[in-house]
């Protein structure tokens, strides 16, 4: 064959290559834009930053969640997610519903094979979860966020948008928040001021192990405040006490965990405080004040109704 002959057939067979080749690279464009780019897809996870400023990856869309606190489960419970529950700890018994989801085991002592068992894809937890707990559930792989009890009242709608954004009910989370306030404004207008607010107590612990309150940077404080009282032990930080201060100070109201009110009035000194002998002590269901949830409005509520019946 000439050189003459040669050139058309040459010319001709890469013009077919080159048609080829831009066929494959128009092909690969459209699949990096499918894989980056519109937009409208959903990650499957996305990168939680924790109460404790741990990063943690979490699922989009979690479908099997594990609480292992009481006021996550209670709070999960009240914005409708509990159908994603599918383990909680022996402490977590609110609402009755919860009974038919698997107990876990304990809280500070929770059971890792157990939570591995029931095959969750998020857990969340609170303060009272160890550190080494929640480094083994990390070498499992399987997620661990802590939302843990803020310290004034107001962190609890915090608490519940968080969750909502975990559990993937943002909606649900909205609707309580809206709910709760309007709850707590009209409960509050209706109480109006208290002209005198009532000295208080409120017992976290008793007896030989140490006394143990709520102090002016909790939660439980604000409830005490917005019912219409004043805590004797505002001015102090966390939760220990004095015992002699206690005895000194003689508020007018005690207010105990229902369970304990009986053994607390029969211990001496607490038998010789006014409270207690004049009949002011407030019993508490468990877990409506000593635990950061949607329930607290109702303890204010009891609260205000004792604390204006007179001293």
């Amino acid at each position: 064959m000439t050189c003459k002959g040669a050139f058309p057939f040459f010319y001709g067979y890469m013009k077919k290559i080159a048609i080829v080749l831009m066929g494959v690279l128009a092909l690969a464009g459209l699949g990096g834009c499918g894989t980056q780019g519109s937009g409208d897809e959903t990650p499957t996870t996305y990168i939680f930053t924790d109460d404790y400023g741990r990063d943690v990856e979490v699922p989009s869309k979690p479908s099997r969640i594990v609480s292992v606190s009481h006021s996550v489960t209670e709070i999960l419970f009240a914005m409708g997610a509990g159908d994603l529950l599918v383990g909680r700890t022996d402490f977590c018994t609110y609402p009755p519903e919860v009974e038919k989801i698997p107990s876990i085991g304990g809280i500070s002592n929770m059971n890792i094979e157990q939570i591995l068992s029931v095959k969750p894809d998020l857990v969340l937890s609170s303060s009272m979860v160890q550190q080494k707990s929640v480094q083994q559930m990390e070498k499992m792989g399987v997620p661990m966020v802590s939302v843990i009890e803020k310290q004034h009242f107001d962190g609890l709608f915090e608490n519940i948008e968080k969750i909502g954004q975990l559990a993937n009910r943002k909606e649900g989370a909205d609707s309580l928040n809206r709910e709760l306030h309007r709850e707590l404004k009209a409960l509050l207008d209706s109480l109006g001021e208290i002209e005198h607010p009532v000295t208080a107590y409120y017992v976290v612990g008793f007896g030989a192990g140490g006394n143990f309150t709520a102090g002016g940077n909790t939660f439980i404080n604000d409830i005490i405040s917005m019912a219409g009282g004043k805590n004797v032990a505002s001015d102090v930080e966390g939760w220990s006490y004095s015992l002699e201060t206690l005895m000194q100070k003689d508020p007018e109201y005690i207010i105990i965990r229902t369970e304990d009110s009986a053994a607390f009035c029969q211990t001496k000194p607490y038998d010789r405080l006014t409270a207690v002998k004049e009949g002011r002590v407030i019993t508490m269901e468990s877990g409506r004040m000593d635990i950061q949830g949607p329930r607290n409005i109702e303890a204010i509520r009891l609260l205000a109704t004792r604390f204006r019946q007179g001293r």
